[in-house]
Parts: structure tokens; C-alpha cells; sequence
């Protein structure tokens, strides 16, 4: 059933933090069970659901980089964070009864399928959740470049940023109380204004491409469903 869906070929864009409870790194399996009951919520609505994960949890790329390792290095550090997550959301997303596939973009078929972008579509096509993982496979792109780039390479119509807060702020909320939350906010006032939602270069693709950006709380049930309704919540980022 797709009637009353906003957008039919959706990416999902969630971060490591996700996969962990709050302030501990690794893997949090309840967590991981909770994460993967929402999406599975977010698959029943009919729409065709490709997931790409991150992999903060278990190692920033951004951080190795910063105690002396080489970029490069540090970024496939953090890629291959990105592919335990995906293998923990998979047999959880299994276990509750939906069809998954995992996909690589790092060469590792013992573990997933190679990323190809006719193939991942074939596998929406079926009904399946596609788990993305590995980022693009190159190092000094994050996964939130990741995300615009699948979403634009498999003709998804909106690109959902799953975030802790309810929507984009002009400042931190937790540190600055009166910062002002955005309803709709446009590429350039992301780009121009520096607001923290998305790298720039995330942005600029999104933008190149007139994708569409809804920010949103991961954490509130049912949220997934409303943003794929196009339900007016957190912050939309687009051509306003």
C-alpha cells in the first residue's frame, strides 16, 4: 500500500550514535532492536527504503585523523565501523521478519553484495530494505555525502536526515535555549548560514540535484512513517 505517501523511494540517513546508548561507544542491542522496529514500521507503508549507516559509534575517521593517522587510513577505519552496524541492523531486521539486503561498497562478499546501483534498485524494486554500507568506498567523504550521492544514484525523491533533535537550529539548542528552530530552510541558507545539519558537500549535491532534506528526532515513534507522508515535521531543506 503506497496511498497517502508523500514519496514512494526514500533514503534513510542514520547516524552510528544510533546504534549506541547514550555516551557509549559500541553497539547497543537493544538499541539496534528499537532502530530496527522503526524501520520496519517505515517499510509497512509501502515505500521503497534504502538505509545508509554510519559508523561513529565504533570509530570517527575525523578522529584518528586528528591523533596523527593518515586521512585515508582513519576514513576506511571508519568505513569498515559503518559495515559492523549494517551486519548488526540486518540480522536484527531479519529476526523481525524483514527482507533485508546488505550492500558493500568496499569489496567484501563474504559479508554483503558488492554495492551496484542497478542492483540496489532491483532490490527496492522487490520490496526489499537496502542497508548501504561502506560509505562511497573512497576516504574523505563522509557518510552524509554518502547518503546524497546514493539517493541521487538510485532516483530517490527525498533524502531523510534521522538526527537526536527535532529539526534544524540556528544554534545548538542544548547550549544556546534561544536558538530558533527552522520549519524550511533553503540549500543556500544551510550553505551560506553554516548550520550544522549536513557537510557542505552533502548540501551542495542535495542542492545540485533538488533533493529534498527533511531533519527530523530518530527518536520519536512513528516519525520515519510522518516524514515519508510528507507530514510537516522537523525542518525541510529544499528550494523555498
Amino acid at each position: 500500500m503506497t496511498e497517502g505517501l508523500r514519496y514512494k523511494r526514500v533514503l534513510l540517513k542514520i547516524s552510528g550514535a544510533s546504534f549506541g546508548s547514550e555516551g557509549a561507544g559500541g553497539i547497543d542491542l537493544d538499541e539496534v532492536e528499537h532502530l530496527a522496529r522503526r524501520i520496519k514500521s517505515a517499510s509497512q507503508t509501502g515505500a521503497e527504503l534504502a538505509v545508509v549507516i554510519g559508523g561513529g559509534n565504533i570509530v570517527r575517521g575525523a578522529q584518528f585523523n586528528l591523533a596523527g593517522t593518515e586521512r585515508a587510513a582513519a576514513d576506511y577505519m571508519g568505513m569498515l565501523a559503518t559495515v559492523i552496524n549494517g551486519m548488526a541492523l540486518q540480522i536484527s531486521l531479519e529476526h523481525i521478519g524483514v527482507e533485508t539486503r546488505l550492500l558493500s561498497a568496499i569489496w567484501m562478499q563474504e559479508l554483503a553484495e558488492p554495492y551496484i546501483r542497478r542492483r540496489c534498485i532491483r532490490h527496492l524494486e522487490k520490496g526489499r530494505v537496502v542497508l548501504l554500507v561502506g560509505g562511497t568506498g573512497n576516504p574523505h567523504f563522509s557518510t552524509d555525502t554518502t547518503a546524497a550521492l546514493r539517493a541521487t544514484e538510485i532516483g530517490a525523491e527525498v533524502l531523510l536526515k534521522a538526527t537526536k533533535v527535532d529539526g534544524i537550529y540556528s544554534a545548538d539548542p542544548v547550549t544556546v535555549p534561544s536558538a530558533t528552530k527552522y520549519d524550511k530552510v533553503s540549500y543556500l541558507e544551510v550553505l551560506n548560514k553554516k548550520l550544522k545539519v549536513m557537510d557542505l558537500t552533502a548540501i551542495s549535491m542535495c542542492m545540485d540535484n533538488s533533493l529534498p532534506v527533511v531533519v527530523f528526532d530518530m527518536k520519536k515513534e512513528g516519525n520515519i512513517e510522518r516524514a515519508i507522508r510528507g507530514e510537516e515535521i522537523g525542518t525541510l531543506v529544499g528550494d523555498t
